[in-house]
Parts: C-alpha cells; structure tokens; sequence
C-alpha cells in the first residue's frame, strides 16, 4: 500500500512538472511561453470577398492549380449533407493565399500577406445593350457565407473598414463582387463597414444628389478612406476607383460621376471609421 502511494505521489509531481502554465513541451526542447512582447499584432487584418466568374466545378480546379487560390471558396447553392451548408476550404488561415494579387488597402500593399480570401461561385457580370449586367448572388450562398465571415473576423478582430471587396483593392483591375453584393444587409450582421443614413444626409445638405462636385475633392476623400489614388491617374483611371466605391457604397448608381452623394457617403465612413 505504501509503495502504491509513492508511485501516485511521484505521478502527481511529475504531472504538475508537465504542465506548469505557460511552459510548452515541444519533445526536443521546451518554450517558455510567459512573456509575451507588446509589439506584436495579427497577420490578418483584411477579409476580401471575391466572385470565381465561373461554374463551381472550374472555380474550383482553378483555384486549386498553381497560379491562383484562395482560403475558402462557397458553392452558389451549397450543399447540406448534415443540414449545414458545406464551405470548401482550399488554404488553411495560417497561410498565404494568391487571390488579391496587386493590390493596396489603406496604406499598405501586398494584401496577400495580411487577409483572408473569400471566393463565392457566381458568373460575374456579362455585356448587354453595351452595359455590364452582373449575376445576383444565391441566398443560401449569403446564408452559408455570413457564420463564415463573423468567426474569421472575431477571430482576428478585423475592422469593419477592412471587409473589403476585391475591386476596392484592385480598382483598376477588378469588378467582384459587384454593385448585387449584399454590403449593407452584411454591415447590419456586424459584417463590414456602411455609413449611418442620417449622416449621408447632413453631408447632403439639402442639395440634389446627382450635383456634380469636384473629382480631385471626391478622390482626396476616397485615398483618406483607403483607396489607391496616386498621383497623375488619367480621367480614365479616376472614374475607375470612383465606380467601385459606387458599387460598394451606393450599388444603385456606380456611373463613376464624382457627385454630391458619392461624396456624402465618403464623408460619412470617415467620420464613422477614420482614416486609413
């Protein structure tokens, strides 16, 4: 009986010796875990959503090639084998994905390295009449894709002014997801950045909406919020990073017009979120 007590007792000791808090046994060497610098900050800051402009089953073998991929990619109509709907995860958080490309946000570059992509399978816009009609995005894909946002952003605490649309950081290079994307019912699900009506409208003032304003003033609001604008961008390139905020902010209207409501919202995401 006293010999099995020992043994207990020498079980307990070296129990405790294991798992002293904040001690990690990594088998060849252990790390002491207790002191964690202050300067130090998430990888991830940014979640980017995308359209595939493709069926699922060539949105997948694309993003699963060599050239481009993305951390998660959602069917238009998932399935729910188990009654939820299945997301495809293609990257692990942990790792880098190729699905911004050339890209800047807010001052930094290289977007790749600081977010998670999000792909939704969805045709993407086609020509008609000399107009781009873009495809409305499935309500099951909305469905599956909100409970998947709002965990990557509690996980990494990312700010409403970064969920980001892809043409927001690649203006001159991209459309997805488009002026149909659900920005303003995401932002009432803790989803994204939208400004406050009521604050719209005092910036309004009373005046017409469509009363065209100064493009330079429009673009100097629009870089503070977080866009690329650098300097000597050609009439073209200007209306370009207009329209995407269009899309984003206003999707009714994204005629790339620098005009007094355009300017309105831009005011009002930087007073509700600040600069970038």
């Amino acid at each position: 009986m006293k010999r099995l007590l020992s043994t207990l007792l020498l079980a307990l000791l070296l129990a405790g010796c294991a798992t002293e808090k904040g001690i990690v046994d990594k088998g060849a060497y252990e790390l002491d875990t207790r002191h964690q610098a202050q300067a130090a900050y998430p990888r991830i800051k940014v979640l980017v959503i995308h359209y595939t402009a493709d069926d699922f089953d060539s949105s997948l073998a694309t993003l699963t090639d060599k050239n481009v991929s993305s951390h998660y990619l959602i069917p238009a109509q998932p399935p729910a084998p188990d009654g939820k709907p299945r997301i495809w995860q293609l990257v692990p958080e942990s790792e880098l994905a190729w699905h911004a490309g050339i890209s800047f946000w807010r001052g930094t570059n290289r977007i790749n390295d600081t977010s998670v992509g999000i792909e939704l399978e969805n045709r993407g816009w086609k020509k008609t009449g000399g107009d781009k009609t873009f495809t409305p995005f499935e309500p099951a894909q909305i469905a599956a894709l909100i409970p998947l946002a709002k965990d990557i952003i509690a996980r990494y605490h990312i700010k409403p002014e970064n969920v980001v649309a892809h043409s927001d950081i690649a203006p001159q290079r991209k459309d997805d997801p488009g002026p149909l994307f659900p920005w303003r019912e995401l932002a009432l699900q803790g989803i994204g950045a939208w400004p406050d009506p009521a604050r719209v409208a005092f910036y309004i003032n009373g005046r017409p909406p469509s009363q065209p304003v100064e493009t330079a003033a429009l673009l100097d609001l629009l870089a503070r919020y977080g866009y690329d604008v650098p300097e000597n961008m050609t009439q073209a390139q200007q209306k370009r990073v207009i329209t995407v905020f269009q899309m984003h902010f206003r999707p009714q209207r994204w005629d790339g017009v620098a005009d007094i409501e355009t300017m309105a919202i831009a005011e009002a995401l930087l007073e509700k979120y600040g600069q970038g």
